[in-house]
């Protein structure tokens, strides 16, 4: 029988899972939040997954995505990448040729007029008092410029349902008997992050410290046990982050996934009481899409 523990267990380990998986992390550096929802799902034999999807801008990979995350323990056709599985993959809802006809580096262009999203034309704003009115603050490093985030955190309030993933969109890696028996558009949310890193042998570290030295072909290099020692401290440094953040933000430790387990378990919806405030909204998330 399906336990609130194992599905906890799962969503903590879910860093851990291969290179390529993550937990949600609304406040990615690379991306700025505009939108976010998650999407909780029920089968027979003990069967469930939750989708996560995280609509964001992200300069780097170039235009509005929606980035669906997932978790449970009957995923299917999940992404690969260099040979791994990854528990997440990108849509994009605005047509390509349409973003960038409307946006100049990183900006909406005087002339911009709509963007074709999933081939619907939605119209955009140049006018301030709109993005005032929805409490989007313009940055405006130059008179008058409004960013793609903002411009997609206006668009998205009259148009949300367009950026939302779609029934086949979700259920990618869900086998589609599962049951959708819970959407939520906001939450209490904290990002888990762990840092990667592989058991580095003595031997290989001297090997390591031999090549990079040879790189600098003969210039003055740092001695091998000062190399060590950074690279030890580094480490040191990596799993005291690690241990912060499983003792303080592992999806078992809050409410909202004790919570949502339960539900999972029982099929009882009512047991999904929060009491702490949701916090998915973007102006939660001011560091997001910043690195």
């Amino acid at each position: 029988m399906l336990t609130e523990k194992e599905i906890l267990e799962n969503l903590d380990n879910s860093n851990k899972q291969g290179y390529y998986c993550s937990f949600i992390e609304l406040g990615h550096a690379y991306s700025y939040l505009i939108d976010c929802r998650l999407n909780v799902f029920r089968g027979d034999n003990d069967r469930w997954a939750v989708a996560a999807e995280r609509l964001g801008y992200n300069p780097r990979r170039g235009g509005i995505l929606l980035d669906i995350y997932y978790f449970g323990n009957c995923l299917i056709n999940l992404e690969h990448y260099n040979g791994q599985d990854t528990n997440w993959y990108s849509v994009m809802p605005v047509d390509n040729d349409s973003f960038w006809d409307t946006i100049n580096g990183e900006c909406l262009k005087p002339d911009a007029e709509y963007w074709m999203v999933r081939g619907q034309k939605v119209k955009l704003s140049h006018n301030k008092q709109d993005y005032f009115e929805a409490d989007i603050e313009l940055k405006e490093y130059e008179p008058n410029e409004i960013s793609a985030e903002e411009v997609g955190r206006l668009v998205v309030l009259k148009h949300r349902e367009l950026f939302r993933a779609t029934g086949e969109e979700l259920y990618k890696s869900i086998p589609g008997d599962l049951k959708k028996i819970l959407v939520l558009d906001e939450w209490y949310h904290r990002d888990y992050i762990e840092v990667v890193q592989p058991k580095i042998s003595d031997e290989h570290l001297r090997y390591t410290y031999e090549f990079n030295k040879n790189l600098a072909s003969g210039q003055e290099y740092m001695d091998y046990e000062s190399f060590a020692a950074l690279f030890r401290q580094g480490e040191q440094r990596n799993n005291e982050f690690n241990q912060q953040q499983w003792q303080d933000n592992r999806p078992s430790s809050y409410e909202t996934w004790q919570q949502i387990a339960r539900v999972i378990v029982t099929g009882d919806l009512s047991h999904y009481k929060p009491t702490l405030e949701p916090n998915t909204h973007w102006k939660y998330w001011p560091d997001s899409g910043t690195l």
